[in-house]
């Protein structure tokens, strides 16, 4: 079984918030290389004015329409000189949020588009992240995902449950067996679309993943 959603939340951890940085700006290209073309197909057309959850490095905001606005919800300090380089190389207008997504600082209706990619296996509180992302969407916006998520039963299910709480500990809260496409069925949007797919890497704890799509 998963692990109750009550688990503690993390505190902040200096050594762990640089070595995600880190760790994320070595892995960009591969990480690209694999999830490209997904993100191309959720994000077509996305600009105006976009809230990204956990904007991380910045490895996004390639994908985004020319002159949008980007208010980039990121908790870890270590994540905001990357993020920056990146939004002024790209011609973003990056407004950075140090919240954590289940208090996004922004007001009700307030954005054209969300878009987060391995997020909501991080936050600990999915439900709420989901929450204040309807909350800030307009009516009729898009919230666009990429999540890694609990695998079937079988090999690589057992792989999460292995290595679960080292990665948690890791990779800032992530957890590896949550049913994350429920969640967001589950929140109030008025239409849902979910693609499941394979992610192919030696990382054999995230290959089970989903991209898609929800409108408020």
């Amino acid at each position: 079984m998963p692990e109750a959603t009550t688990l503690p939340a993390l505190s902040p951890n200096p050594v762990r918030g640089r070595l995600n940085s880190g760790f994320f700006a070595l892995m960009a290209g591969y990480i690209e290389h694999r999830l490209a073309g997904h993100k191309r197909r959720i994000f077509a057309g996305t600009g105006g004015v976009v809230a990204e959850i956990g904007a991380g490095n910045g490895p996004n905001l390639r994908y985004l329409a020319p002159g949008t606005t980007v208010h980039a919800i990121e908790p870890n300090p270590y994540f905001h000189r990357r993020l920056e380089r990146t939004a002024a190389a790209r011609g973003v207008d990056l407004t950075v949020h140090p919240v954590p997504g289940e208090a996004i600082d922004l007001e009700d209706a307030s954005v054209d588009a969300v878009v987060c990619t391995w997020v909501l296996c991080t936050v600990h509180d999915p439900a709420q992240v989901l929450h204040e992302i309807h909350r800030i969407l307009r009516p009729g916006g898009r919230f666009a995902f990429i999540e890694h998520v609990a695998a079937p039963p079988g090999t690589v299910r057992r792989a999460q449950r292995l290595v679960r709480r080292p990665w948690r500990w890791a990779f800032e809260g992530c957890r590896t067996d949550r049913d994350t496409a429920a969640a967001i069925r589950a929140a109030g949007f008025t239409s849902v679309d979910i693609t499941e797919f394979r992610f192919r890497s030696t990382f054999v704890p995230v290959r089970t993943q989903i991209a898609g799509t929800a409108v408020r």
